[in-house]
């Protein structure tokens, strides 16, 4: 019997032990995983803030950009939109355009005088006509001329090279007349918002600050509007006119070079 209670005794004492350290543990783990949750929770509020932080800085000069548009007035300021965005198409096809034109001047001159000493006109006539460009079709025309004569073939290259030089100054001057158009319409809309404010403190009676506020920004608005088209459209302008000026450069020295070639082809 003894044995026995002594084997209860020590079972019980086993058992109440294990229950206990089971119990401490329990309590532990929930802590240590609260503790995990706030310091996951705290890293993304942390990151959400910082998404709405940026979010907000976006919706803020979108919104302050569409306010400061309507503000000027949707008169004025949508007509040197519309400017801008003409201007813009023009220029952009101008560009690539100007792009597609350029040609490796001296490559095609070294292929035409390959061709004549090989194959004769016909020859060279087909390496224009495989090539792109100003150029080529300037070549091509001297080269079509060159059974009339030296000076028919000059002629006829100086007459087509007017031609391309047509081709390649077209629109031009619509962006020269958006450049100059957006900013008069921009003092149009300064002088208009400055009436408008005259108006406004003759109807009221006294001369109040909020009144001549309100109209000189509108008047400024259109002003700052006009001048930043204006600046954008001439960057635009002057990259073409440069453009324009290296791809005719290299059409005269060209056209020079193609009548030396056929100067010595008909000796």
């Amino acid at each position: 019997m003894k044995r026995l209670f002594s084997i209860l005794a020590i079972t019980g004492l086993m058992t109440f032990g294990n229950i206990q350290a089971q119990d401490s543990t329990e309590t532990e783990a929930p802590v240590v995983e609260q503790v995990q949750e706030e310091v996951v929770t705290d890293e993304e509020d942390t990151v959400v803030m910082d998404d709405v932080t940026t979010d907000d800085q976006e919706a803020t000069f979108t919104q302050e950009l569409k306010q400061r548009f309507i503000e000027g007035g949707p008169g004025f300021m949508g007509i040197v939109l519309i400017c801008l965005i003409l201007g813009l198409a023009i220029a952009i096809e101008r560009i690539i355009y100007l792009n597609l034109s350029t040609t490796n001047s001296k490559k095609l001159i070294s292929n035409v005088e390959d061709a004549l000493k090989s194959g004769g006109v016909e020859a060279a006539k087909e390496v224009c006509r495989n090539t792109a460009g100003p150029v080529a079709s300037i070549f091509y025309q001297g080269l079509d001329r060159h059974s009339h004569g030296i000076d028919s073939a000059e002629k006829a290259v100086v007459a087509y090279g007017g031609v391309q030089m047509g081709q390649l100054e077209k629109n031009v001057s619509w962006i020269s007349l958006f450049i100059a158009l957006a900013p008069m319409l921009g003092f149009m809309g300064t002088v208009i918002g400055m009436i408008e404010a005259f108006d406004q403190i003759q109807s009221a009676g006294s001369m109040e600050p909020s009144l001549v506020a309100g109209g000189i920004k509108v008047a400024l608005l259109t002003t700052v509007f006009g001048l930043v088209v204006a600046i954008i459209l001439q960057i635009f302008y002057n990259y073409i006119i440069a453009k324009i000026d290296s791809i005719v450069n290299d059409m005269e020295d060209a056209s020079i070079s193609l009548i030396d070639i056929l100067s010595d082809y008909k000796k």
